[in-house]
């Protein structure tokens, strides 16, 4: 299909409507929602780039996501918890969902845990931690979840900024057989932590032993039966109450705090799961992430369950006990939406192709991907092996649902194209800026994904307690222009489809001439014999940079002459881009550094390429990923 195909004018008009007449376009579909007091003005853009969402609105988070739908369908799935790490597999209905934040609401409020104030979650992907987080927003507390796992001191610098007044744990997750012990770097954490909490509440799966400390730390287990059959009602919150708080990585040593509001946030996801992720109550929605990420809050949680769907709680790996189980699981539930991260789809790449279709994926609508940019190989054969739509969709824990996707919903038969994650969504004035001067570009042209405020419901209201870094990180990195700046390399076709290069910070000047890493790793990955592959810049004392390519290879390469395939794979970059883009180094290696959400370390890598010290690796997935790489290039 030509480039220059543009979408529908259904969805034309669609976008269109919700940037011209934002009033009427977002209190339409803030009646998907039940409110406590309805709004009657959408957004108050007062004090830009602040954005206050149903100012005049009241609702409660935990009422839209569950208690509505134990009235209407008590009996429906609504938690499907599944661990292939200790073989269980249990489903809660929406009354027993209910239950169960009830449980865990009246818990908090019995030691002392009130509205506004924090709780911090510590939690692997198990049934209680969401239980926990529904509970919090129950009681219009603010719940920050912490990636299960996260080291110490990464952790302590979260407690610290959050300053939460109970903190939610257990005593260990599970991940490739492996267990990890939460208990001892909760406590080492704290042990250099300033804020203290009140309590621990420790839940227990007989995986690890924990050493209680008296008055502090609280087992569940043994205090959940008293909290049985608990009633305990749902506060009513304004709607720019913060829902929670979520960290991500900033440019400094201090965690910066996306802060979600409740009324906004509410109404884009069930917006979203309406409009692009095909929703529908009584079906099965299936995230694949984690709770501690945003896909996890906004695709495993609140957004399903927005929308009475069941959520999947999968603890595990895509590949254990084989490469088919996710697709047994949805074959299993009926899964009618499915949501995963590129670099899991490059892992099953190098399986038994045969798992992909030993399922009936009938009910499947479409698999979604997101979290890093899906380059075109891998897109073009999932679609390929499964025979379902792969949607690709581009956004950021800050907006908390996608910027650019493909809203088949609106548009059954709007164009996909592999690489592209498609167009702006409603909501999104988005524009693609000169790093230098702040001017739009055209067609073709490489730019900086910016959009313009006010940004729309469900994005971040500012970083907790920091207003002055909300404006200066995000509003004042491009010059000339208040937009707010994604950091992310772009460029959009004719059609208005865009294409992410890669991270501003991840453009390699060689010799003055910009590349963006996501080019040359595409062209990389365009081989046949390649599973993925990550490009950094090397300084060099000449060029200023060299492209350095590191490459996961398919199938065994012993006995095979690795300087040929090298040869091989540079050939292709130079065919593809051109012989500037040629990588100065090449190295063929077992896996990539990555972190436990799937992103690759590039900097770690470039610290190694530059004989540097790698510096903080605590989001680090496989701790031996990097030693085996420096081999290699000890090795030659």
């Amino acid at each position: 299909m030509a480039d220059t195909m543009t979408l529908s004018e259904t969805f034309e008009s669609f976008h269109t409507r919700s940037l011209e007449d934002r009033e009427g376009f977002w209190l339409g579909e803030a009646q998907r929602i039940d409110w406590d007091i309805a709004p009657l003005e959408a957004c108050d853009t007062s004090n830009l780039p602040f954005a206050r969402w149903f100012p005049d609105g009241a609702l409660n988070l935990c009422y839209n996501c569950v208690d509505r739908w134990a009235e209407r369908q008590p009996d429906a799935q609504a938690i499907i918890a599944v661990s292939t790490e200790t073989n269980s597999e249990r489903v809660y209905s929406f009354a027993e969902l209910k239950s169960e934040v009830s449980r865990w609401a009246s818990i908090y409020r019995a030691y002392g845990l009130e509205k506004g104030e924090r709780v911090l979650i510590y939690m692997p992907m198990i049934a209680e931690a969401i239980f926990a987080m529904l509970a919090a927003v129950r009681i219009g507390a603010i719940h920050s979840v912490v990636f299960g796992g996260f080291a110490s001191h990464a952790l302590a610098a979260r407690i610290d900024d959050a300053k939460p007044k109970l903190i939610v744990s257990a005593d260990a997750g599970k991940r490739g057989g492996k267990v990890i012990s939460y208990k001892p770097l909760l406590d080492e954490a704290l042990g250099v932590a300033e804020a203290q909490p009140d309590h621990l509440i420790m839940v227990s799966r007989g995986l690890a032993p924990m050493d209680m400390k008296a008055r502090r730390d609280v087992l569940f287990n043994e205090i959940m039966a008293q909290h049985e059959g608990a009633d305990v009602p749902c506060v009513p919150v304004p709607a720019d109450h913060p829902s929670y708080i979520l960290y991500t990585s900033g440019t400094t040593g201090t965690p910066k705090g996306v802060q979600r509001d409740t009324g906004g946030y509410a109404v884009a996801l069930a917006a979203s799961m309406e409009h692009i992720y095909f929703g529908e109550p009584g079906t099965a929605y299936f995230a694949t992430s984690d709770i501690g990420w945003v896909v996890g809050h906004s695709y495993i949680v609140y957004g399903p369950l927005i929308a009475g769907m069941a959520s999947i709680v999968y603890e595990g790996l895509p590949n254990v006990p084989d490469a088919g189980v996710w697709w047994r699981l949805a074959e299993k539930y009926n899964v009618r939406s499915m949501f995963t991260a590129p670099t899991a789809l490059r892992l099953l790449k190098k399986e038994d192709p045969s798992f992909l279709k030993a399922s009936d994926l009938s009910s499947l609508k479409a698999l979604f991907v997101a979290g890093e940019p899906l380059d075109e190989p891998t897109s073009t054969w999932i679609a390929e092996e499964l025979g379902v739509p792969i949607i690709d969709n581009y956004w950021q824990t800050e907006t908390g649902w996608p910027i650019l996707s493909v809203a088949r919903p609106i548009e059954p038969n709007a164009v996909l194209k592999a690489g592209s994650p498609g167009v702006p969504m409603y909501g999104y004035d988005v524009r693609l800026l000169h790093e230098e001067t702040g001017a739009e570009v055209g067609p073709g042209e490489k730019g900086v994904i910016a959009m313009m405020p006010p940004l729309p419901p469900g994005c971040l209201s500012t970083v907790w307690g920091d207003d002055e870094r909300f404006v200066e990180t995000y509003f004042r990195a491009i010059p000339n222009v208040e937009a707010y700046s994604t950091f992310d390399w772009g460029t959009k076709d004719e059609g208005g489809y865009y294409t992410i290069l890669g991270r501003t910070d991840d453009v390699i000047n060689v010799a003055g001439h910009r590349l963006g890493t996501r080019e040359i790793e595409e062209a990389i990955c365009g081989h046949p014999r390649v599973a993925e592959a990550a490009v950094v810049g090397m300084a060099h004392p000449v060029k200023t940079q060299v492209p350095a390519a590191f490459v996961v290879v398919k199938g065994a390469v012993e006995g095979e002459d690795l300087d040929a395939l090298k040869a091989e794979f540079i050939s292709a970059v130079s065919h593809s881009i051109g012989a500037i883009a040629r990588p100065g180094v090449l190295h063929i290696v077992p896996a990539l550094p990555k972190t436990r959400s799937g992103k690759v370390l590039r900097r770690a890598l470039q610290a190694v390429c530059e004989r540097r010290d790698p510096g903080d690796l605590s989001t680090i997935e496989d701790k031996t990923a990097l030693s085996r790489i420096v081999e290699v290039m000890q090795a030659g």
